[in-house]
């Protein structure tokens, strides 16, 4: 048996042992076995991060744009380089399929990327005074050090989402992963180091949320948040940074509705439902969580959605011919189950799945079948509680009025579908969806040049494309007065 690896926090390019003495198991959720240990580390060792990200950003900033994406390329040169091993490591900690981790590292480094391509394009303004002789000028700094806390489900890529354009802007960062999967993005650091990154500019530290994660995000050194997770912990996370005024930039959770209108092509809605609900075990934060069908399409849709939903394999996620991996711990799984049975209280039909899958294949992980509920009705739990696994709600609908209500009904803001061919119906939807993402005729999944942007509960400031750039820099204003 192989021995299990230690990984240590990274702080100021150098690897530390947390004074802690104590450490966190990393449990593969496909098989329950112990892949890794990592440092539970402190709140001294947060300072020391934090710190160690403050003296460095004072020369990582000197240092033009354009030579900060010269060192940024070459990190994402390196993760590209080293796919394999970053995705096997994904698969091992999270659970999600091959095929989708090599995907993730693939989009780590193009979120790198793009963010170097921006590294020409940070623009001020020259604006004409009311006074004589005098300008206006408005520069675009950096904000100093920037702390990030990345959620489970896509724990690299969403680091590479943060890293980028953070440090492109002249930032300093601190990354703290979740406790569940914290080892890919814990591999950055050596690469960071292996490409000449200098020291403190990326720092990755591992521990509890509640006493480092306090410790990042209530110090005075910290002038941005950016944290991608649940609900809960980012209004957790707004308070603490409220006592120092610390600009904070939330992406948190989504109960996306997925709209398929009387005149849709239905196998296209059907396909994009599948995908939309299933991928990644339904672990994405833009995920179809309740789908919306018109009473004239019903049965015909339902009939090839439940199919192809049968369909779907569940097993080993290294597989090629997988199709759905585990869920990524027992907390969640029980979730699942929980779900279901409340569902089936509240006078919900099981159309398919709603257990763990038969077979000693799945005597050990957390699997959960692909489930569908019928005979949903708008004030159950499934329709309002974030599922974030395999688990979906299926409603009719008469009119577009009702649907757009059921739609709004709802505490979150972040995602919606819609399926339709009449451009009418689009634009209605557009004028009185209340979401930050629209899409039509397709499922989730963003792009880099967009704006991913969530309303309500969702959470605000918004990431990606040159308004998610904006977010890592504040404004400085010049009143120039000079001789005619």
């Amino acid at each position: 048996m192989s021995a299990i690896k230690e990984y240590q926090l990274f702080i100021d390019g150098e690897w530390v042992t947390s004074t802690s003495g104590e450490t966190i198991d990393i449990v593969n959720p496909t098989t329950e076995e112990i892949v890794a240990r990592v440092q539970n580390g402190t709140v001294e060792e947060a300072n020391q991060a934090l710190n160690a990200a403050d003296r460095a950003q004072k020369e990582w900033k000197k240092l033009p744009a354009r030579s900060r994406a010269d060192l940024l390329y070459k990190l994402a040169d390196e993760i590209k380089a080293n796919s394999d091993f970053l995705a096997e490591l994904l698969v091992k900690e999270q659970g999600k399929l091959l095929k989708v981790a090599k995907g993730e590292v693939a989009v780590t480094a193009s979120f790198i990327e793009y963010a170097c391509e921006g590294a020409r394009r940070i623009e001020g303004d020259i604006i004409p005074s009311d006074n004589p002789n005098e300008q206006i000028w408005i520069q675009k700094i950096p904000r100093g050090v920037v702390v990030a806390i990345t959620a489970w489900n896509f724990p690299l890529a969403l680091a590479g989402r943060k890293l980028g354009p953070a440090l492109i802007a002249g930032n300093t960062i601190v990354i703290k992963p979740t406790s569940e999967t914290p080892l890919a993005t814990l591999e950055l650091g050596n690469l960071a180091k292996k490409v000449g990154i200098p020291d403190g500019v990326i720092n990755i530290l591992t521990g509890p949320g509640r006493a480092m994660g306090n410790a990042l995000v209530e110090s005075p050194i910290t002038k941005m948040v950016t944290m991608t997770g649940s609900t809960p912990v980012g209004q957790s996370i707004a308070r603490a940074a409220a006592q120092n005024l610390t600009h904070v930039q939330l992406e948190l959770g989504g109960k996306a509705p997925f709209i398929v209108f009387e005149d849709a092509d239905i196998d296209a809605a059907v396909d994009s439902a599948l995908h939309s609900r299933f991928d990644n075990c339904g672990q994405v934060c833009t995920c179809n969580e309740r789908m919306y069908v018109h009473e004239g399409i019903y049965d015909t849709f339902m009939e090839k959605f439940i199919a192809k939903t049968k369909a779907i394999k569940v097993g080993d996620p290294m597989l090629e011919d997988t199709d759905m991996g585990p869920k990524v711990n027992a907390a969640e799984l029980k979730h699942m189950e929980h779900l279901v049975a409340v569902s089936l209280e509240e006078g919900a039909t099981l159309a398919t799945g709603g257990k763990k899958p038969e077979g000693s294949a799945f005597e050990k992980g957390y699997w959960f079948e692909p489930t569908v509920l019928t005979n949903v009705t708008q004030n159950m739990t499934i329709v309002h509680e974030e599922s974030f696994g395999p688990i979906l709600p299926v409603l009719k609908f008469k009119t577009f009025e009702e649907v757009v209500g059921y739609a709004n009904d709802c505490e979150y803001g972040l995602a919606a579908m819609i399926f339709t061919n009449d451009m009418s119906t689009i634009m209605k939807c557009n004028d009185e969806l209340e979401y930050g993402e629209i899409y039509v005729n397709r499922g989730h999944g963003e792009q880099h040049q967009g704006f991913h942007n969530g309303y309500k509960l969702s959470g605000s400031g918004g990431e990606d494309g040159k308004y998610g750039f904006e977010q890592y820099m504040e404004k400085k204003t010049f009143y120039i007065r000079h001789k005619a």
